[in-house]
């Protein structure tokens, strides 16, 4: 029965009800590319009816404008709608779009307003239309993420459920937008979705995969630019010592992370110390004026800017353009954000992590500078989001360049390493945690879901008889006996077949002489089995408010095999602690040899909660108790024996000769 049982325990949880939500998922991604879409219609339609003054829905850049000092007016005019928008609309559109995704998932079980997925994309066109230095792809997918919420609270869904369509839409918005599928999917896993299960990668990927599938359609009938969305002229692989110049650039950009993240809150921060003179409504205005200006010394910072980084990828700006537009854009997009306008993080990151890679590449042998600008996007991007396989993935699909994969790799993963360890929170989760709220980023395998009942249970278990009388078990449990620290109290038969449960509060209870253990015992307990894993057992006592649960054998009439509390849960973390925190020579010098020893596994320090206090009982708290091993010739119950258990541990023998 025990290999039955175990037998269907499977790698993942998913049931077939995640069949259903299939459909689901692909009418988000038709939904999220068309608002994607439409957005970038937006943006194009405001730039060139105040920069050029036609009526156009192509998506150009305020770069060629000939306006002079004019044009310094229309981001000021763009921070004031967005500011009244905010003030009278919504004041959840002012930010970068993805920590608002998050946030909605973390507090509000994934649920958005319906008027947010209207004025967020509005206030971001006319932000990003008048010159705002954002990407739109932040917008675009709190946007595509609040449409598959919408779609998800049409439905009788769980939390869980909603949560996976509001990251599929947001990554088919992303998907839409870049023309990347696998980096958007990849995108949602690694940060949205804050799991790694099929419920929540295959509705993501699914969404993706039907938004570029509908851009492709759309590029056909040329009403959108065709993939890949930045291509490069084919080059020699990089490989050899320019692979250190990859690690370099990943060095480097880390280190420029941490730079940009500083100047976005630091940014935020001066704009709060105007709280108390100016109304938050007035600061997208000011965030405006520095970018008016910004625009003045290098208009190429201004908007979206995938012209710009197509330039640098293409290796067509020199060393100075580079500083300059770096410089420029990191001025203005801090001030514009710390405003509190509404726009993207990923394209500005993407436009100064090409622009330090294609400065870097001036110096560095091996490659030109357009693919340095290449490898220092993807560095920008693993270190700034802490996203690495999303940033190599993307960097490949924008550019279709294969040569550059393990340079990338190199890259991001430095750069990655670099963020991590200067940098606590990234530029994304900080304003999550600005707000009261802290999100792990580190998904790994929950030991409850890896370790059975049988391997943390007690077996050492003082059990009673149903004819015995209350009166004499408090007698036993008086002051000073080792099994009053046990909350529960297993009725067994002679052949040690369950019959019921006591708790201890009952026995404390008991005032009547005649009262015997069948009369206060529960005759059918929610129980456990040894062949279970924890995370089912836990789950049982979460929903039930129980402490403490007897394991069964699985038979007909079944058998006590020991009791398993909450404290007991606890141990499913002992081996990754051992794992994790205890360091150990395995490999010894010549001339030296290993033995095994046999050891008993360490302990993890747990205490028993002490049983319920009555202060009118003679029965006092006495949680200093040690336990000791119970056996059969308990005059008042039974015991179920230890299992022993042994661990191999290898120690070197300083005596010992090879």
């Amino acid at each position: 029965m025990k290999e039955q049982s175990e037998r269907h325990l499977g790698d993942f949880t998913a049931t077939p009800s995640l069949l259903w939500l299939v459909p689901v998922a692909v009418l988000v991604g038709v939904l999220a590319a068309g608002i994607s879409l439409a957005l970038l219609d937006m943006i194009g339609f405001f730039t060139n009816l105040l920069y050029y003054g036609r009526l156009s829905v192509s998506l150009v850049s305020p770069d060629h404008n000939t306006l002079g000092w004019i044009s310094v007016l229309i981001p000021i005019g763009g921070g004031l709608i967005v500011g009244l928008t905010a003030r009278y609309g919504s004041e959840q559109i002012r930010g970068h779009g993805i920590p608002e995704a998050m946030e909605r998932i973390l507090i509000n079980g994934s649920s958005v307003a319906p008027r947010l997925a209207i004025l967020k994309p509005i206030s971001s066109a006319i932000s990003i239309g008048t010159g705002g230095p954002f990407g739109a792809e932040g917008p675009i997918i709190l946007t595509g993420g609040a449409v598959g919420s919408l779609i998800g609270q049409m439905f009788s869904l769980t939390a869980a459920q909603r949560r996976s369509l509001l990251v599929a839409g947001a990554s088919a918005g992303m998907s839409a937008v870049f023309g990347t599928p696998v980096a958007a999917t990849l995108f949602g896993v690694e940060l949205l979705a804050f799991e790694f299960k099929p419920r929540s990668m295959v509705l993501i990927g699914i969404a993706s995969a039907t938004a570029d599938g509908l851009r492709m359609v759309m590029a056909a009938h040329h009403l959108v630019h065709p993939q890949p969305l930045f291509p490069i002229p084919g080059h020699p692989p990089v490989h050899g010592f320019a692979l250190f110049g990859a690690a370099a650039v990943g060095l480097v950009v880390g280190l420029a992370a941490w730079v940009m993240t500083e100047a976005v809150y630091g940014a935020e921060d001066l704009f709060k110390r105007l709280s108390g003179h100016l109304h938050w409504m007035w600061w997208p205005m000011i965030g405006g004026l520095i970018i008016g200006l910004g625009g003045m010394v290098d208009s190429r910072a201004l908007g979206v800017g995938y012209d710009s980084i197509h330039a640098e990828l293409l290796g067509r700006l020199g060393l100075g353009a580079l500083i300059a537009l770096f410089c420029t854009k990191l001025v203005i997009w801090a001030g514009g954000l710390g405003g509190g306008t509404s726009g993207g993080i990923l394209a500005p990151i993407l436009m100064m992590g090409a622009a330090i890679g294609g400065i870097l590449g001036h110096i560095l042998p091996g490659a030109t500078a357009g693919v340095w600008a290449l490898i220092g996007l993807a560095a920008a991007l693993g270190g700034v989001t802490r996203s690495p396989f999303t940033a190599i993935i993307f960097a490949f699909e924008l550019t279709h360049d294969a040569n550059s994969l393990l340079a990338l790799l190199i890259a991001a993963t430095v750069a990655h390493l670099v963020s991590v360890l200067v940098l606590k929170r990234s530029i994304l989760t900080e304003k999550v945690a600005r707000r009261g709220f802290h999100v792990m980023r580190e998904y790994a395998v929950d030991p409850l879901e890896a370790t059975f009942v049988r391997e943390v249970m007690e077996t050492d278990v003082f059990t009673v008889t149903p004819e015995q009388p209350l009166a004499e078990l408090r007698r036993t449990l008086a002051e000073g006996s080792p099994h009053r620290r046990q909350r529960l109290y297993p009725v067994i038969d002679p052949d040690a077949r369950l019959l019921g449960v006591l708790a201890f509060s009952a026995v404390l209870a008991e005032r009547d002489g005649s009262v015997t253990v069948a009369d206060a015992m529960v005759s059918a307990p929610v129980s456990a089995h040894a062949d279970e894993i924890l995370r089912g057992v836990a789950d049982r006592m979460c929903e039930r408010e129980l402490g403490v649960l007897p394991v069964l054998s699985r038979e007909d009439r079944p058998r006590l095999e020991g009791l398993i509390t909450e404290f007991n849960l606890l141990r499913a973390r002992q081996k990754l602690l051992t794992e994790e925190r205890h360091a150990e020579r395995l490999l010894y010098p010549l001339g030296r040899r290993a033995r095994t020893q046999i050891t008993e596994p360490p302990a993890l320090p747990v205490t028993p909660a002490p049983a319920p206090d009555d202060p009118a009982d003679e029965l006092g708290p006495d949680a200093s108790l040690p336990r000791t091993p119970v056996g059969s010739s308990s005059p008042t119950g039974r015991g179920l024996a230890p299992e022993p258990q042994v661990a191999p541990t290898p120690t070197p023998d300083p005596a010992g000769e090879t």
